[in-house]
């Protein structure tokens, strides 16, 4: 009994361990499009690399990293660094295309040409499938990560088993945790392209820091409760709160490195 209890604890030790440690991690990125200089960005440990011509990259990670993949010809992608990548070290992501559509246009046969009689004369509204009585859903897009945890949390039968299975699994936790992920990247993204000029104006930072800097803020624990469905000015009053705070780090981190 004393052999079994040893053995169990020493593998616990030993899987604790190798998921603990730092690990090189060797992956690709596939895309329809142009996959070289796609940053590569850990935002957990703060580090960042970029890809080479065949989407290849290298860099460090330890069990529970978020990687994010960022360029201007795709849509922002987050990937939680989990037991299943420790254990390859390897990882190959797909990239979706970003794709910058232009608003539709109806040209009816009163047009003139006259935008500004042409305005006043158009009539009615647009028709959807809520006006033609078609059921549809009416809200806002569901995301992959949203679907697959719907999917995973939902099942039909006298019991359903999927949630059963995907709760005992794990995998509901780490859809959760993606989803928040997420959600956190996009807003953390939106606020830098709409108030780094008002922020930077009265506080200027280096531009190598500007990445770093704003992805401290996102990890901050009072960052979604704060910034989440917020106006411009709270959002940029926290965003001034959080810089005073990283540049007060980085003041420690130089200090400690010249000790």
């Amino acid at each position: 009994m004393h052999k079994i209890k040893f053995f169990i604890v020493f593998v616990f030790l030993t899987l604790q361990q190798t998921y603990s440690q730092t690990i090189e991690l060797l992956g690709s990125v596939q895309s329809t499009t142009e996959v070289e200089n796609i940053h590569v960005i850990n935002k957990t440990a703060q580090k960042f690399t970029i890809t080479n011509a065949d989407g290849a990259f290298k860099i460090s990670v330890t069990l529970n990293d978020t990687l994010i993949f960022t360029s201007i010809q795709h849509k922002l992608t987050s990937v939680l660094v989990d037991a299943d990548i420790i254990e390859n070290k390897t990882l190959v992501v797909t990239l979706e295309e970003q794709l910058n559509e232009l608003d539709q246009v109806v040209v009816g046969k009163i047009l003139t040409g006259n935008i500004n009689s042409d305005v006043s004369n158009v009539e009615g509204e647009p028709m959807t499938a809520e006006k033609a009585g078609v059921p549809s859903y009416q809200g806002p897009l569901k995301t992959q990560s949203e679907r697959k945890l719907n999917e995973a949390t939902t099942g039909g039968g006298f019991i359903p088993l999927n949630p059963i299975i995907n709760a005992i699994s794990g995998r509901t936790k780490k859809l959760k945790n993606q989803i928040k992920l997420e959600e956190k990247d996009a807003l953390i993204f939106t606020m830098k392209n709409n108030l780094s000029d008002d922020l930077f104006s009265e506080n200027p930072l280096e531009e190598e820091y500007v990445m770093e800097y704003f992805y401290f803020a996102s990890e901050q624990p009072d960052f979604l409760s704060r910034c989440k469905n917020k106006s411009s000015i709270e959002k940029l009053d926290y965003l001034i709160e959080k810089l005073q705070l990283f540049k007060q780090k980085q003041i420690r981190a130089k200090d400690h490195a010249a000790d």
